[in-house]
Parts: structure tokens; C-alpha cells; sequence
């Protein structure tokens, strides 16, 4: 995982757009953090509190961007301002290969408006319009269905079925840059 990646923020959607996250962040986020259901599929990270969860998950990604391993970002609705959620590209370490992920998660009262799918398509062009990766992956849970229609909304299929994290099973879902133009 020695590769360095130059990772930009204040990209736009037609209705997003992202900045990288900061301690301001974490109290906002902690709300993903309450909702039994938006977490269903994530660790907990051995954290009792929705707060320590929201400032960990927050922390590593600013580690990550220190490292230059990419990092989810903040979106930002356009017409309100609005802290939605989190998306963007990780370096990942998948059945012993590097990997480029796009990761999104949004707060839930803004499910089932297409944040997710414009979310991730914008990190998704994102990738290869900066020839950062022949191919981009989501890992997604077997049982997260509502993450895996975000997945095949972009165009992601499923490769194969692996373990991750603990002993979770997940599928990979892939797309190269030449399907996807």
C-alpha cells in the first residue's frame, strides 16, 4: 500500500459538492451513527458512543489523506448547504491487493433521493478522468441491498463473493474505466 495518490476536493455534482472532512465534522456526523439502520452493515469499532464512532471514522480518514491513500469527504448539498454524508475514494486492502474503492454512506433522512449513486458517480469519474486506477470496486456487504443497488446503478457488478474485516462476507463489485465510458 505504498502508492501515493494526489486527492482533490470541491468537486461538483449537479447537486453535490465535497470538501474534505475536519473535526468540525464529527458532531454532525455522530447522527449517521444513531440510526440502527444506516450502521446495520458497519463496525462499531468496539465504541460505545454514536460521538467516538463519528470521531474515529472521521480521524482515519484524515489519516488517510495525510498518507495520501485517498479518504471519504463530506458532500455538501448545493441548495441548503447541508452536511448529507460521506463519499469518496479508499485505498483498500482486498484479499491481499490494493484496490481503489469508492465508500459512501449518507445520512438517512436523505435516503432514496440519488445522493448515494451521484455521490459515488462524481468519485467514480473522478478516478478515471485522473488515470488513477483501470477500475474502481465497491465492498459491500451480501445483505446490504440498498448499497448494492447504488453499486449496479453506476454500472458496478458483482465480481466475486470474499471475506472482510471481520470474517464479514462481502461482495466485490468492479467496473473498469472502459465500461463505464
Amino acid at each position: 500500500m505504498g502508492t501515493s495518490y494526489i486527492y482533490e476536493d470541491n468537486l461538483e455534482s449537479e447537486r453535490l459538492i465535497t470538501r474534505k472532512l475536519n473535526d468540525n465534522d464529527i458532531a454532525p456526523w455522530a447522527a449517521f451513527f444513531a440510526d440502527k439502520e444506516a450502521v446495520e452493515f458497519l463496525p462499531n469499532f468496539g465504541f460505545t458512543s454514536n460521538l467516538e464512532c463519528a470521531k474515529h471514522m472521521i480521524e482515519k480518514q484524515l489519516l488517510r489523506y495525510t498518507d495520501k491513500r485517498f479518504g471519504l469527504q463530506a458532500l455538501i448539498e448545493k441548495k441548503t448547504g447541508n452536511f448529507i454524508g460521506v463519499c469518496g475514494l479508499l485505498a483498500q486492502e482486498v484479499d491481499g491487493k490494493t484496490e481503489t474503492e469508492v465508500g459512501y454512506h449518507i445520512l438517512k433522512k436523505y435516503w432514496g433521493q440519488g445522493f448515494a449513486p451521484e455521490a459515488a458517480k462524481l468519485f467514480i469519474e473522478y478516478a478515471f478522468q485522473n488515470k488513477l486506477t483501470p477500475y474502481v470496486i465497491s465492498v459491500i456487504d451480501v445483505k446490504n441491498s440498498k448499497s448494492q443497488r447504488v453499486a449496479e446503478k453506476n454500472g458496478l457488478t458483482i465480481e466475486r463473493q470474499t471475506k472482510w474485516l471481520d470474517d464479514e462476507d462481502v461482495y466485490i463489485y468492479r467496473i473498469d474505466k472502459e465500461k463505464w465510458k
